[in-house]
């Protein structure tokens, strides 16, 4: 029996180009070594993200003419080099009259719309190649909302694609929520889903359970609702932030105060929860098995924390960040090449 690769993508905005230099490392090393045209989605039998993470795996995961993995992530670090500026564009106005998103929402959703309705047309969630798990939260029923290909195919949870990004980035603060629509009419509002799981590995390991991959994948070597010894999960964050926050600033800051450290913290405290619980996990199978999970999760270096900092010469600052982080760790990503080959169906 072959494995099941699962790959969990952070949150984090701009920062996201850290992820696509990572990920890119990786499908050039497929290319290299197992074939010429390697897409990280033919070999990721679900993929997760969060946010800026969703908008990955919604690329990984689009389908071409074959219902092959369409696209390069290559295409990924396109689209935030390109674009990154123009969807998180605020105004000289915008600034003058809503200083640090105080009155409204930091940034207009105009462009960030616009370049996800381009970018994937009207795909739908069930043409997704594999199984995926995109997070949002829904402020009216007070509850996570998942979005997942597979059961979109078997049920009537089915949506634009460029509607689950629009609602999986809906970041408080930076873009305002959404209302999103299914295939059917049902009405969804939403925001982020990185307001309860920036690190979706734990959420993605969890979805993984209730899938019988041998039947979705169509291949016997493929374990039905596979438990930890049958799993591999690559989970990258977006760079490691650990600003510290004076108690004298903080003690009597007020809600206006705690605005931009609540949402760093709880964020960043987030992704460390779920990596601490999955390492304990993961120490309860076997030692083999147990170097079966992965987190990457760069230094920023230079680069800023911000999630909306497009500046060039950041931009330039969070590739650099990527690639020290694969100078530094080219064996254990390496290892993952291999054992991904190994387990490709």
């Amino acid at each position: 029996m072959k494995k099941t690769t699962i790959l969990s993508l952070d949150g984090g905005g701009i920062r996201g180009i850290i992820t696509c230099i990572i990920l890119r490392y990786i499908e050039e090393q497929l290319q290299q070594h197992d074939h010429p045209k390697a897409r990280l989605g033919d070999y990721f039998d679900l993929v997760a993200g969060s946010s800026t993470g969703a908008l990955i795996a919604s690329i990984i995961l689009c389908p071409d003419e074959n219902r092959k993995a369409k696209h390069s992530i290559q295409k990924g670090l396109e689209l935030y080099a390109e674009k990154g500026e123009g969807i998180f564009q605020v105004s000289f106005w915008e600034r003058l009259v809503n200083p640090y998103g105080l009155f409204n929402e930091k940034i207009s959703q105009c462009h960030l719309e616009k370049n996800l309705s381009d970018f994937f047309g009207n795909l739908e969630l069930k043409e997704f190649i594999k199984p995926c798990l995109i997070t949002s939260y829904d402020i009216e029923n007070r509850r996570a909302k998942l979005f997942n290909s597979w059961k979109a195919q078997r049920n009537t949870d089915n949506f634009y694609v460029r509607d689950i990004c629009r609602a999986t980035s809906a970041a408080p603060t930076y873009f305002s929520p959404v209302q999103i629509k299914s295939m059917y009419g049902q009405v969804f509002s939403l925001i982020d889903g990185g307001m309860f799981a920036n690190n979706p590995a734990l959420c993605a390991y969890a979805e993984a359970r209730k899938i019988p991959f041998a039947e979705v994948l169509k291949n016997d070597q493929k374990q039905n609702y596979p438990d930890f010894n049958d799993m591999i999960i690559v989970s990258l964050g977006t760079g490691i932030e650990a600003k510290p926050y004076s108690f004298k600033k903080l003690q009597k800051a007020g809600k206006i105060g705690w605005i931009n450290p609540i949402i760093d913290i709880l964020l960043s405290s987030n992704a460390e929860t779920v990596d601490y619980q999955l390492r304990q996990m993961y120490d309860t199978v076997c030692e083999k098995n147990q170097k079966n999970y992965y987190r990457l999760n760069p230094s920023l270096k230079n680069a800023a924390p911000a999630m909306d900092n497009v500046s060039a010469a950041n931009i330039n600052n969070l590739i650099q960040a990527g690639l020290s982080y694969i100078d530094d760790h080219k064996e254990s990503l390496n290892e993952i090449v291999q054992k991904l080959i190994q387990n490709k169906i």
